[in-house]
Parts: structure tokens; sequence; C-alpha cells
């Protein structure tokens, strides 16, 4: 098991302190729960519910803005489309 620094932890506790961090969870949260709720995902599944127009692009957090798509399928896309998300993963 890895240890983690206590600096490490006071910021990541810090940014999950901000508003604008707690408002986009409690968004994906609830669209979790409206997704288990209808039956399109449950607990423990291993999938995520994706939003289709991110919430940070102005997406809403209605239940005809999200599907039930695989960890794979939802979190790898970032690398594979970076004009998309930003210049995070650009290549060099």
């Amino acid at each position: 098991m890895t240890i983690t620094s206590k600096k490490s932890l006071a910021t990541k506790a810090a940014y999950n302190r901000r508003p604008e961090v707690q408002a986009r969870r409690v968004a994906q949260n609830r669209a979790r729960r409206h997704a288990i709720k209808a039956g399109k995902a449950s607990v423990g599944d291993g999938k995520d519910v994706d939003h289709k127009v991110m919430l940070a692009k102005g997406g809403s957090g209605e239940d005809k803005n999200t599907r039930v798509r695989s960890r794979k399928s939802n979190r790898g896309w970032r690398k594979k489309n970076p004009e998309v998300y930003g210049t995070l993963y650009k290549k060099a």
C-alpha cells in the first residue's frame, strides 16, 4: 500500500472543498442515483453514468443528457480527443 503524504492529502481536501467541485460532484451523484432508480445501473456494477454534453461545457444533469457506459469507454476518451477536453493531454 502506498503512503500518501500529508501535503498531498491537504491539497486534495482543499480542492474538494471548492464550491464548483462540490457542485459538480453533487450533479454526478444525482445522475447516478437517477440511473439506479430507473434500472439503467446498479450499485457496484463497475459502470459510469456519463453526461452526453459535459457539465463543464454547459450540459444539464437531466436524464436525457445521461447514459450508462463502461468505465473504460467513459474515462479513456480524453487522451484520444484532446481538442474537445483541453490542452491537458496534448502531445508536445
